[in-house]
């Protein structure tokens, strides 16, 4: 049932993001699938405000989050090959569940923080992610 399995971390919520990649390698232990992990790196918005970042400084942003996962994945997912990391730019539910499509995975596994009053139950990008995947989501607090 699990035979491949997207784990989507924030790198910036580093305990939600170790519970959720327990989660997802005890999954993939029991069904001896294959694991991938995603960070999304937020876009910038407004083209104004993308203009005024500057190639340079989204290039450096990027080389920083996949050192960031390259040393996220060494700790705690041991083996993964680099061919299974992504770091992707853009919406954050979008961008989970478009990669989650690209891969063909069967189940997404996604971190949520403590909710506020107004996110109730589930932050607002695992909400989406739930409400509009393809795929069969766990949800990890």
């Amino acid at each position: 049932m699990f035979s491949r399995v997207l784990l989507a971390i924030d790198l910036n919520e580093t305990e939600g993001a170790r519970r959720a990649a327990k989660a997802a390698l005890s999954l993939i232990a029991q069904s001896g699938g294959e694991l991938h992990v995603v960070n999304v790196i937020p876009d910038s918005g407004m083209a104004i405000v993308g203009a005024s970042i500057g190639q340079s400084l989204e290039d450096r942003i990027l080389t920083e989050a996949k050192a960031a996962l390259l040393d996220f994945a060494n700790d705690q997912l041991p083996d993964l090959p680099a061919e299974r990391m992504h770091v992707v730019q853009g919406t954050i539910y979008d961008r989970i569940i478009r990669t989650a499509d690209e891969i063909e995975a069967d189940t997404i596994v996604v971190g949520a923080h403590r909710p506020e009053f107004k996110d109730y139950l589930v932050g607002p990008n695992a909400a989406r992610v739930v409400r509009h995947a393809n795929q069969s989501v766990l949800v990890i607090r």
